[in-house]
């Protein structure tokens, strides 16, 4: 039997978890309430790639601008800059969040409409442009807040999961998820990816927060179902224990 290609994450811990690594081409929810750190893994997740296992990405932003999604990854030493000007690149950044806001990008990868066909089509060339074998989409949940329709937004998570499933990348979707309760705010996101971690702030006995984290689903592999307490340190993410 043949055995499972992993792709490393890059923390040592989570990759432990999960036996390796997330499965290659696969693709994982990351989903948390506010200040939880999902848009921290997901940028540790490209950084590791780019720089110890030489595989480019793409990040989709749709929540942040990329002016500040590089000066966040600075505050941990991750340049970002420089994985995008690398010859060849590791790293491109499709810019859905200014035009979003309104505002004019000068990105070199960015969108003047918000329109699915247009936003499946850059993600399409940019992938092939740079070789891409990683990809993140910062945030679903930011995606869905431009339709009215429940239906409508669900169609939408669905055929641009459904796409991603389709490239050769290993893919991490981040999700707002309401109060830090439910799983995702529509209702979808985490019927649609082969895994979900979930990211929580909890106060512990002496009412202090804690970040916790959960592996809720993952198709292919065992897991554990247990919280482990992470840190968010100077070099991004750490699993304390569980």
């Amino acid at each position: 039997m043949n055995s499972i290609e992993r792709v490393k994450i890059g923390i040592p811990e989570l990759d432990d978890l999960l036996h390796g690594g997330f499965i290659k081409n696969s693709s994982t929810v990351i989903t948390g309430g506010v200040g939880t750190g999902k848009t921290i893994l997901s940028l540790q997740f490209l950084w590791n790639g780019a720089k110890t296992y030489n595989e480019p990405g793409l990040l989709i932003t749709i929540d942040e601008s990329p002016a500040e999604l590089r000066r966040e990854a600075a505050m941990f030493g991750w340049d970002l800059k420089e994985l995008e000007e690398a010859n060849p690149p590791l790293l491109a950044i499709i810019d859905i969040a200014t035009p979003r806001a309104g505002l004019p990008s000068d990105e070199r990868y960015t969108l003047r409409e918000l329109d699915l066909p247009l936003i499946i089509k850059k993600i399409y060339d940019t992938h092939k442009e740079i070789n891409a074998k990683r990809a993140v989409v910062d945030s679903l949940s930011a995606l869905g807040f431009r339709y009215d329709s429940l239906g409508k937004i669900r169609s939408i998570i669905f055929q641009l999961t459904s796409f991603l499933n389709e490239l050769e990348v290993t893919s991490l979707m981040t999700v707002e998820s309401p109060e830090n309760s439910s799983i995702s705010r529509f209702g979808i996101e985490e019927f649609l990816a082969q895994g979900v971690i979930q990211l929580f702030l909890r106060n512990d006995d002496a009412g202090n927060l804690k970040r916790n984290l959960q592996i809720r689903k993952m198709r292919s592999t065992q897991h554990s179902l247990k919280n482990f307490f992470f840190e968010i340190s100077d070099k991004g993410i750490v699993i304390l224990s569980g």
